[in-house]
């Protein structure tokens, strides 16, 4: 799968809408969202095509590395992510191979980041909408938030907040997604998974 260079690119960090949720480790992808569109110097505003916050901008340096990015945070809940993806997608007219999914993932250590192109949803619903939706072939910037302690439900662990020793090294964590995010959209997959594939 090749990505279009001259098709913008679309990067949704998935989460659930409202303040009850903004610090929940499922809303890891609206914190990676929300830095990067804080990097390009603008604010989320909703889209009138779809049920989503949108940002339009640019990343990477002058020439022909800049890309054009339509940063996303989905305000349809998690589990129907799918929906206002499509919507944009259809919108902007970007390519799957254009499409990046940041979010939470249970099997892979806390702050431990892992790239990828197409696979399954793991169980993550949010990817579960997605790929309903558009196929798999979509990249996938994962940050890992460790399984739940002892017999806690996964739901319940996913909708709590980062704990105290967590919220430490969140802010570094959430910084070093957005880097791995510029560098999949400037770089491409594979030299971005050798930098941040811990």
């Amino acid at each position: 799968m090749t990505t279009d260079a001259g098709a913008p690119w679309l990067v949704a960090g998935l989460g659930n809408p409202g303040p009850e949720y903004a610090s929940n480790r499922h809303n890891v992808g609206f914190m990676v969202a929300d830095l990067l569109a804080e990097r390009m110097g603008a604010r989320f505003k909703r889209h009138g095509k779809a049920q989503a916050q949108v940002v339009e901008g640019r990343i990477g340096p002058p020439g022909p590395a800049n890309r054009r990015v339509v940063l996303v945070k989905p305000m349809s809940f998690m589990n129907v992510s799918g929906g206002p993806v499509t919507a944009l997608r259809d919108f902007y007219k970007v390519p799957v191979g254009n499409i990046v999914a940041v979010h939470d993932e249970l099997d892979i250590d806390y702050g431990v980041l892992r790239l990828k192109l197409g696979g399954g949803d793991n169980g993550h619903n949010g990817l579960k909408s997605i790929t309903k939706a558009l196929g798999s072939d979509y990249h996938r910037v994962r940050f890992g938030i460790g399984r739940p302690p002892g017999r806690m439900p996964v739901a319940d662990f996913v909708l709590r907040d980062f704990s105290s020793a967590e919220r430490k090294e969140l802010d570094y964590f959430v910084d070093r997604a957005a880097d791995a995010v510029e560098a999949l959209v400037i770089e491409g997959l594979e030299r971005a998974q050798s930098a941040y594939n811990s």
